[in-house]
């Protein structure tokens, strides 16, 4: 560890005055929960008896989820159509005091929804409708100007991509230019089948196992591990070439049970190991990876101790069931039972 307690708590204590901006995908999620007591004569599927239902910020607004909960202020940049999904997650978010300027609305292009159902705490299937494909050429336009405005006002900006069509090259360029004006940290987690410019503009680029080796144009076996990370060749050279090809200041390779790499520009690679104590569900956890690791930077770490920050805050998120953040309390606490005094 590179901080004392003291030190990782008066950064957090920090994420107070920190506003940043998440430009990406957003998405509803829905949580259909209930009991399962017989399967189906229909078919040999479980019947799901409903007993209540949540709808949450999901994709990139999960991420404005977590800076809220972490203690920071957020703002969002993207698509959403104008249907009742829609509203639904522009209503969540404003009611939980996450910035929605920088929205475009689109007549012509549905919310993603994801809808999950879950029987006696298990996933039992996973319903989705999607907007995917590229936004028309206006619609990007509108979406570039709208992302650039929002950057002025925040300390950081995240570009979280789920595939949707909403992180393009045209969106990108106007995000990174805007931030390098305003002299303020961009953080991307990436997706693998999108080819960015990024102009080596990026401060932390967060991409898990698969995304590294696929950015890397590397073959990946998600049942291959080769042992400890740092010496896992395999691994280290998909690491080396993505560290040349996007050129962030540190790449941040999330590593499930493994925990983290970190390489830094003109650095060295370190890992660093799992905080988890207990995995539940990972839904989320890259959001909570990027978003806290951003906000520790916009408030003034260091690039290990950011990294150190999200590998608590994940550590926290993935001992949970559901799509649900890291909050402020909870970190600390993580923070209190597992650093060094």
């Amino acid at each position: 560890m590179t901080l004392s307690r003291e030190q990782a708590r008066e950064l957090v204590e920090n994420f107070g005055g920190r506003a940043i901006l998440v430009v990406g995908d957003l998405m509803l999620d829905r949580y259909i929960y209930g009991e399962v007591d017989r399967i189906s004569p229909e078919a040999p599927v479980p019947v799901v008896r409903v007993r209540r239902e949540e709808d949450v910020p999901g994709g990139a607004s999960n991420v404005a989820w977590n800076i809220v909960a972490l203690g920071g202020r957020a703002a969002v940049s993207g698509v959403l159509g104008e249907d009742a999904p829609g509203e639904a997650l522009r209503a969540l978010l404003r009611d939980g005091g996450v910035d929605i300027g920088g929205v475009v609305s689109s007549a012509g292009r549905g919310t993603t929804v994801k809808t999950r159902i879950i029987g006696e705490h298990q996933q039992v299937v996973r319903v989705d409708w999607d907007a995917e494909g590229a936004l028309e050429e206006d619609l990007r336009g509108r979406l570039a100007e709208a992302a650039a405005a929002a950057v002025a006002d925040c300390h950081g900006v995240i570009i979280e991509d789920y595939g949707k069509g909403v992180v393009c090259r045209e969106v990108v360029a106007a995000v990174l230019a805007a931030a390098r004006r305003a002299g303020v940290p961009v953080g991307l987690d990436p997706k693998e089948s999108h080819e960015l410019d990024l102009e080596g503009g990026v401060t932390v680029a967060t991409p898990n196992r698969r995304e590294v080796f696929v950015a890397a144009g590397m073959y990946w076996d998600g049942r291959r591990r080769g042992g400890h990370p740092l010496e896992d060749d395999f691994l280290m050279e998909a690491v080396r070439r993505v560290a040349e090809k996007w050129r962030p200041e540190m790449l941040l390779v999330t590593l499930g049970p493994d925990g983290m790499l970190l390489v830094e520009r003109g650095g060295g690679t370190r890992h660093i190991p799992t905080r988890a104590r207990e995995v539940y569900d990972v839904s989320g956890a890259g959001d909570t990876v990027i978003a806290t690791s951003l906000l520790a930077l916009a408030a003034g770490a260091g690039h290990v101790a950011a990294a150190e920050l999200a590998n608590h805050a994940a550590g926290v998120v993935v001992g949970k069931m559901g799509t649900s953040p890291c909050t402020r309390e909870e970190l600390l606490e993580s923070l209190s039972d597992g650093w060094p005094g």
